[in-house]
């Protein structure tokens, strides 16, 4: 049977981010859906002081849906969507950026229901959690640290979750976030992408590394975006050394797209195809 492709978003994202990409796969004649992980898609929290002409003021008070959301709900949902969409064939779980730590918990918990794993310069710890790597020389070069304060639109202390303002007007931020996430888009592109993804995020990441027994024999690949100045191309390697020294028996399969963090979802043709070859 052909594989079934379940994607699992980044952080602030939801299943309609991967739109083209499922497009493009349909079209080369594979199966492929996303998940929206719990309070996400049209679960997301979106307050009127979101909208055009913003308020601040609310906005950094609204009430997040997210507060207090727990990592082990978001692998607890995707193994259930991946148990349902195994009955109908093998399973290649893909997560991109954050996503890739959810992956990481459901392949150490389910690794029997998995054909393949994929990580789209996404999170894959290994030696350190990512509040670990946040503080290694391989993420000082993301962009992602030259933003401060200035995406935050209210106290992840009071909100019990992240909150961003995807929507500000702010010009130097914008330039910044381009740098980040699209720096080979258009100007048209980048704010398409922009306006796909949501206010907040849920604190807990999660602190799974990757389990040596459950990944013993489970196939995984690393796509690497050598143009991602979000997740930096030198802690993508990073991910893949320490994995292949923990699994010397079962290395990572290595891709390499030259795009940014972003890139590959609105020009989805090559990615497609390097994803239906590991079908």
């Amino acid at each position: 049977m052909n594989a079934i492709f379940v994607f699992v978003p980044g952080s602030n994202s939801n299943s309609f981010h991967f739109s083209p990409l499922l497009r493009e796969l349909t079209l080369l004649g594979h199966r492929a859906l996303a998940v929206d992980l719990p309070g996400h898609g049209f679960d997301a929290t979106f307050s009127a002081s979101y909208q055009a002409p913003q308020d601040p003021a609310a906005l950094a008070a609204a009430p997040a849906g997210l507060k207090g959301a727990a990592h082990a709900d978001d692998v607890a949902h995707v193994i259930d969507v991946v148990r349902r969409a195994g009955e109908h064939g093998p399973v290649v779980l893909v997560g991109h950026s954050r996503g890739g730590m959810t992956v990481t918990g459901v392949a150490n918990a389910v690794p029997e229901l998995l054909h393949r794993v994929v990580y789209v310069s996404a999170w894959c710890c290994v030696d350190l959690t990512a509040d670990g790597y946040v503080r290694e020389p391989e993420w000082a070069s993301s962009v992602l640290n030259d933003l401060g304060a200035g995406l935050l639109a209210g106290d992840p202390a009071e909100l019990g979750a992240l909150r961003m303002n995807w929507r500000t007007a702010d010009a130097d931020l914008l330039a910044k976030l381009k740098t980040a996430l699209l720096a080979d888009g258009t100007d048209a592109e980048f704010l398409a992408a922009l306006n796909t993804l949501e206010p907040d995020e849920s604190l807990d990441g999660g602190s799974d590394r990757v389990d040596p027994d459950a990944w013993a024999r489970l196939p995984h690949t690393y796509v690497r975006l050598s143009g991602d100045r979000s997740v930096p191309v030198e802690l993508q390697d990073r991910f893949i050394r320490e994995a292949d020294a923990l699994l010397p028996d079962n290395p990572f399969d290595v891709r390499t797209l030259d795009t940014s963090h972003m890139g590959f979802l609105v020009r989805p043709r090559q990615t497609a195809a390097v994803l239906a070859d590991l079908a």
